[in-house]
């Protein structure tokens, strides 16, 4: 099955899920998909540890990060956003984690997943 086909039925997957922080965050978004693509759960050490956005943050400086995207940071090469693929890694809005795919970036909202043009990323990582 190709990484095209593999991220809809990810997407599919996770679009009605509401945000929820430790479990289900942009951070988790995004390790859920890595996971997918490559077999590893980047979010396991994570998952769980925090239920706010502050508490997340306090969990990465406990680990030695800046933030999560500092974390993705440290495990993935980063790449220009013009260069970055179907299934790359996005930060798009200063923190937000989203998924590349074609011309679009999938990112999670409160309500679910919603998407912003692939212009919007500030920054690319490759998986």
């Amino acid at each position: 099955m190709s990484r095209a086909i593999r991220l809809i039925d990810y997407l599919d997957a996770v679009r009605a899920k509401r945000f929820r922080p430790g479990s289900h965050d942009c951070g988790m978004y995004v390790a859920g998909w890595v996971k997918v693509a490559t077999g590893v759960d980047h979010g396991e050490r994570w998952r769980g540890r925090y239920r706010s956005m502050a508490g997340l943050t306090r969990v990465m400086a406990q680990d030695g990060f800046a933030s999560h995207v500092d974390y993705i940071a440290s495990l993935f090469p980063e790449i220009p956003p013009a260069m970055a693929q179907v299934g790359d890694l996005a930060v798009c809005e200063g923190s937000a984690m989203g998924i590349f795919a074609s011309d679009r970036v999938f990112v999670l909202r409160p309500d679910g997943l919603g998407h912003l043009s692939r212009l919007k990323a500030e920054r690319a990582f490759q998986i």
